[in-house]
């Protein structure tokens, strides 16, 4: 469907179901492909960099890798049980969670909006009353930092902001 959109010069939609498909199978190809149709409409948020390629290979890996850490502390539970462990085994089962639960915490991916409304206002706070601080380009990516009422929290060029939420795809 993006090539499809693409073709027809549908820009914001070819970049919403490359974005549909890069959450649920990261590529790295896919993700260039983003970032060059990004470029040639100027947008931001899609960075061509190295360190955003192997943030997307870690992405690729992220639950095959928790399935095998998840089942690993199955085993490992059962396992202790069954020989009725002392307890400096059992502390090194919590460590083992933690060190799962790390991996949870801090490599999970996050919440990408894509603007979806051309002149999306992005705001200081959450309410048409605060400060206007920039317009969003349709199409731009912007990482979801949280939901308040109606609007969202991004990141934009390294400040909160807010959008509301009509104005925001949100890719998980």
């Amino acid at each position: 469907m993006a090539y499809v959109q693409q073709q027809l010069g549908h820009y914001p939609a070819a970049l919403l179901y490359l974005s549909l498909a890069q959450a649920r199978q990261p590529r790295v190809r896919t993700w260039r492909q983003m970032t060059a149709l990004a470029t040639q409409q100027r947008l931001v948020g899609y960075p061509a960099t190295w360190q955003q390629d192997l943030r997307v290979q870690a992405q690729r890996y992220y639950y095959p890798g928790l399935q095998v850490l998840l089942g690993a502390a199955v085993v490992i539970a059962v396992w202790l049980l069954w020989r009725r462990s002392p307890r400096g085994a059992w502390l090194g089962y919590a460590a083992y969670v933690a060190m799962v639960g790390t991996y949870l915490h801090f490599l999970h991916p996050k919440p990408v909006g894509l603007v979806a409304r051309p002149g999306a206002a992005l705001m200081a706070g959450p309410s048409a009353g605060a400060a206007w601080l920039s317009t969003a380009a349709l199409g731009d990516r912007l990482p979801v930092l949280g939901h308040q009422d109606i609007w969202y929290r991004v990141e934009w060029q390294r400040q909160v902001a807010f959008v509301r939420g009509a104005d925001l795809l949100v890719v998980e």
